[in-house]
């Protein structure tokens, strides 16, 4: 089955949930545009994700895709947090900041009762998710309205695990993806495959429509996966530079740098292992270190850093997230991003 015909978009293309860099605005420009939008509500609170709903539905009669996440919260460690916090003292001290004054709070939250309860007033047509799937009771309440639901998958195991789970349709999330790996099932990188390779392997075993994301960012990235079988494709990194993105202006300038091509997989700012282009703090700590928390704690004590260096125009300790595939980022509206991503098809 098409992704036209599971969504009901007029095109098979997704825009990837981008929490951090997007609203509603792009989300909306997107489906207007023929192609599906997603409004990411991990970092959304209740009545923020209320307003955003609203003026989705305000500003368009197309199908919308809403997104979370779906990690079990973390139980605090303080001996690690400990470690954490002594390993990016010399940073604190750098720009004067107190180590023992990090905010607290956690910035990522999964669907919960809560949500579900807000979503049961709007009855989205499409719900997605990262990192599996939620306990079985919310899941039910999100098809108890006819909602398609999908997820993403990293290995084959994860696939068939989510086709066993009976979802609508799954999103195979290559190795050059940027963002937040959706791992879910394992926690090894190297299982972690190319998007095409995975891709093959999904289509030959699972009966479901396989959604291809990982470095597709132009028009022949879109018409090859078609072409290998997908049934449509979900694009992210492309979208960074649109007029109606929220992407900071260090992230863009970033996107825009030489070094854009240069990415790697860090679990420095959140936790949990997520592709970015690389800064300063990955380049001397390494972007991958056992002493960072466990997701979504690790962005607490990089917070206060992140924001005295880009006061400086610095995005030295930024996620800024990215693909290895920075080619099709351009500053267009996102109406005309999504028509060019299916000139060829």
């Amino acid at each position: 089955m098409d992704l036209r015909e599971l969504v009901g978009t007029e095109l098979p293309i997704i825009q990837a949930p981008m929490a951090g860099v997007q609203d509603s605005a792009l989300a909306i420009a997107v489906c207007n545009a023929g192609g599906l939008g997603s409004l990411p509500c991990a970092m959304l609170s209740t009545g923020v994700m209320r307003s955003e709903l609203q003026t989705i539905e305000a500003q368009t009669a197309k199908p919308y895709n809403v997104n979370f996440f779906c990690h079990s919260p973390p139980v605090a460690d303080e001996d690690r947090e400990r470690r954490w916090c002594e390993l990016l003292s010399p940073y604190y001290k750098e720009f004067g900041l107190d180590i023992d004054d990090i905010p607290e709070g956690v910035s990522r939250t999964p669907f919960d009762r809560e949500s579900a309860e807000l979503l049961e007033t709007f009855r989205p047509k499409i719900v997605s998710f990262h990192f599996g799937l939620p306990s079985d009771v919310l899941l039910a309440r999100v098809r108890a309205w006819g909602a398609v639901v999908l997820s993403s998958a990293t290995t084959l195991d994860e696939a068939q695990w989510l086709e066993s789970k009976g979802v609508d349709g799954i999103i195979v999330q290559g190795l050059e993806a940027g963002g937040h790996r959706g791992m879910f099932l394992t926690e090894e990188l190297g299982s972690q495959v190319e998007t095409f390779a995975l891709l093959r392997q999904v289509i030959d075993t699972v009966e479901i429509p396989v959604i291809a994301a990982g470095g597709i960012a132009d028009a022949q990235g879109v018409k090859a996966a078609m072409a290998a079988g997908a049934a449509g494709v979900q694009v992210g990194t492309a979208y960074l530079l649109c007029d109606e993105a929220t992407t900071s202006p260090v992230h863009r300038a970033a996107l825009q740098s030489e070094g854009a091509t240069e990415t790697a997989l860090t679990n420095l700012f959140s936790g949990r292992p997520a592709r970015g282009i690389v800064n300063r703090i990955m380049r001397e700590i390494g972007p991958t270190h056992a002493r960072a928390p466990a997701f979504p704690l690790a962005s607490r004590a990089i917070g206060p850093l992140r924001s005295a260096a880009e006061a400086s125009g610095l995005g030295d300790f930024s996620p800024l997230w990215a693909g290895q595939n920075v080619g099709g980022c351009c500053e267009i509206s996102a109406a005309r991003m999504t028509k060019e991503l299916a000139a060829e098809l």
